[in-house]
């Protein structure tokens, strides 16, 4: 099919549905023709949206940030999805990207970035750098490769892709070894190379102008651009191994579910891409993005560019179906306004909200979708009745049902949110969003055997990225002379709370091959049951017969809430970690302190609390406070001028020196947080401290957890009542002392 764009596109007639399914969108940036594209499903036709920047190449995507990055600039936007109401045609839009900022690095020739625990991370392809970005600078450099002797404006080794792993960068791309202005132009067929930025050393040479590392499904990919191609990376043998070769110089690619969208360019017969195999074998190439099943190498869809676009930089995916991104001089900006949540209590509700507007093409979409605005603002009773007006409109839609059930889960109303998901299941069974909150629910509950079961479709939303590689994967049964691949997934905390099924994992399999981030496997080491620890990408495809997420092993084995594993401590401080706490008076109580969790999480907002909250408890004698709070959230410390608190944030590099630090103390207080899992596994004593409507694995109304027999559970009686619950954990406190 052709689009009817002024730059002609022209796709196959699968790749509407392909959006569609997993609910997404794509940005690509042409830096040749000046321009970033979004390209959107609209009702089964290919809509491809033109925003002119000034040659834009990196695009990096963060929950709502979306950033891009230039010859010299720096861009930056924030989803508002309230301004969606504001567009025309009314309803059509679920996300509105605007202007925020604008950062002048100077002629720095910024190549990928990608969001990390440091902010922005920017490959500075003039400077041969990564670097971070300040309001008081350019940019500050913060790694070059090791043969790179000088921080000179000469790309010497025209470094162009950076990977992220555990918010740091972890691999990059260049196109040469060399050292001097330009230098890597003399050998373009083979001389490309990937690099290991924390060992600062060559992983992989002979590389045709290499772009793109990602880590996705456990393995380590790139596009071996010189060739067209699309490879995984076996970190062990130090080779590639190329899984499908495309009809262009290949750069950009993200991924969804099996597939992977690549950025094709035409590339011109110019000094930069003369000699190198690609043009040898195709005397014309393709511009674009191709869709790629990475199981097979088989292409599956594609977009191609027929006139005014030659060259593909970055493809990222959206996590949205429908969104705009407005231009500088839209005069929306002018009445779109950013403010702290705290703020928003004094702003008054009539300029808030909006109901749906009289003559809209589409009042049922814009019912649901300000709907689900005001549940993330916590504005529950509004959303339900936008909800409701939604369900008279149409009564037969299977999303009504799921928000309304999100809805009354926000009140802790679970029976009645379990009726609401079951209906949407009843109209649509292969909804995926439906199925996973409606296990949520049921864990919440107590019913561990059905809530696994329906949470385990959170695979096929697009929240989650499977990982998919050709072993199958394991039902429990007995493999005794086999080895089990278990991955970890998600956050620390549910790392370190299913932890526990290792050991029984251990008994039905040959061998137990752990796959955990960095920052866990000195304290994942200390498991039973494990044979090896690696890291993601770090996964011979030989090496295992059978996989398992290990957070879905507690459903396979049949778990329920009188047999959940409870043998505390079932992980203890690695034996190499010797980190005395700072000395406290013989009688007092040490306690350690964790106000806020990953500020990614989805409900951040409300289960993290601030320092400042705490501060009748730290006002209580006899008692020495440790901070064990880490990450951007550890600055409220630093502005800190209340009781003394002595900060432990300077020891930990990882969660086995938390482990050490945790093993010396009294008692842990905590939000829900992988502090608080931590604690809870490590068998000390640990009050966890919860929001009006807490994360499945806590239930409802009791103060004592299955999961963890040393944890006394403190909730809000009411949303964000955190003095409420303060008050209650202080006479407790003053109780634990006085005995």
């Amino acid at each position: 099919m052709t689009s009817s764009d002024p730059l002609r596109s022209v796709y196959t007639s699968n790749l509407p549905g392909i959006l569609d399914h997993f609910g997404i969108s794509l940005v690509v940036s042409t830096y040749q023709a000046g321009k970033v594209i979004l390209v959107r499903n609209d009702d089964g036709v290919i809509n491809t949206h033109f925003r002119a920047l000034e040659k834009p190449m990196g695009i990096a995507v963060d929950g709502p940030r979306l950033t891009v990055g230039g010859k010299n600039t720096v861009w930056y936007y924030r989803d508002m999805p309230a301004v969606t109401a504001k567009l025309d045609p009314h309803g059509k839009y679920d996300a509105c990207y605007i202007p925020r900022q604008v950062h002048i690095t100077g002629d720095i020739d910024i190549h990928e970035m990608a969001w990390g625990g440091d902010g922005l991370c920017l490959v500075n392809t003039r400077f041969s750098s990564l670097c971070t970005l300040d309001t008081d600078h350019s940019f500050v450099p913060r790694w070059r490769p090791h043969f790179v002797s000088a921080l000179a404006p000469e790309d010497r080794c025209h470094l162009n892709g950076v990977c992220m792993v555990d918010g740091r960068p972890k691999f990059v791309t260049a196109l040469g070894e060399t050292d001097e202005a330009g230098a890597w132009r003399g050998n373009k067929r083979s001389g490309g190379i990937l690099m290991d930025v924390e060992k600062n050393e060559v992983l992989l040479r002979r590389l045709a102008m290499p772009h793109s590392p990602r880590l996705y499904g456990g393995r380590l990919w790139l596009l071996e651009s010189g060739q067209g191609g699309l490879a995984w990376v076996d970190l062990p043998h130090r080779t590639w191994h190329t899984v499908a070769t495309l009809p262009g110089f290949t750069r950009g690619v993200d991924f969804i579910g099996p597939l992977a969208f690549v950025g094709l360019s035409q590339v011109r017969e110019t000094a930069t891409f003369s000699d190198i195999p690609l043009v040898e074998r195709l005397e014309e190439r393709i511009c674009g993005v191709w869709v790629v099943n990475i199981q097979t190498g088989e292409t599956v869809a594609f977009l191609r560019f027929e006139e005014g676009v030659q060259e593909i930089f970055a493809v990222q995916i959206l996590p949205h179906r429908f969104p705009e991104m407005l231009e500088f001089g839209n005069p929306l900006i002018n009445t779109s306004y950013v403010v702290p949540d705290d703020a928003l209590r004094d702003v008054p509700a009539t300029l808030l909200s909006e109901s749906p507007r009289q003559g809209s093409e589409e009042p049922f979409v814009q019912a649901i979708n300000r709907g689900a605005v005001l549940l993330d603002e916590d504005r529950v009773e509004e959303a339900m009745a936008l909800f409701e007006q939604a369900r008279a409109m149409n009564p037969d839609a299977a999303m009504v049902y799921n928000n309304m059930g999100n809805a009354f889960t926000a009140q802790n109303r679970l029976q009645e949110a379990v009726a609401q998901y079951e209906k949407a299941l009843a109209l649509n069974p292969d909804f995926p969003d439906a199925h996973m909150n409606l296990g949520m629910a049921l864990l919440k509950l107590g019913d561990l055997a059905r809530g696994f079961r329906e949470f385990d479709w959170r695979w096929q939303t697009h929240f989650f990225t499977p990982f998919l590689p050709p072993q199958p994967r394991w039902d429990g049964s007995p493999m005794p002379d086999k080895t089990l691949l278990v991955h970890t997934e998600q956050g620390a905390g549910d790392t370190i709370q299913f932890a526990r099924y290792l050991p029984l994992i251990h008994e039905r399999v040959g061998k137990v091959l752990l796959v955990a981030p960095k920052p866990l496997q000195a304290l994942m080491a200390t498991v039973a049951g494990v044979d090896e620890l690696r890291g993601p990408g770090e996964i011979p495809e030989a090496a295992f017969d059978a996989y398992t997420p290990l957070m879905t092993v507690a459903g396979v084995l049949g778990a329920t809430l009188e047999t959940i594993p409870a043998n505390i401590p079932y992980l203890a401080p690695p034996p190499d970690r010797h980190l005395p706490l700072p000395p406290a008076p013989e009688r007092a109580l040490r306690v350690g302190v964790a106000w806020a969790g990953n500020p990614d999480q989805g409900n951040d907002r409300n289960r993290s609390a601030r320092l400042i909250d705490f501060t009748p408890l730290f006002e209580i004698s006899g008692v020495v406070w440790y901070s064990l709070q880490v990450g951007e959230r550890a600055q409220e410390l630093r502005d800190w001028s209340g009781p003394e608190i002595i900060d432990l944030a300077p020891m930990i590099h990882d969660w086995g020196d938390t482990a050490a630090l945790i093993d010396q103390l009294d008692l842990v207080i905590s939000m829900d947080t992988g502090v608080a899992h931590l604690a809870g596994a490590l068998g000390k004593p640990v009050w966890v401290l919860l929001c009006h409507a807490p994360d499945w694995r806590w239930m409802l109304d009791r103060e004592d957890s299955p999961w963890y027999p040393t944890v006394r559970l403190f909730r809000q009686q009411r949303p964000k009542d955190w003095a409420g619950v303060m008050a209650r954990v202080g006479m407790a406190l003053q109780s634990w002392g006085n005995h």
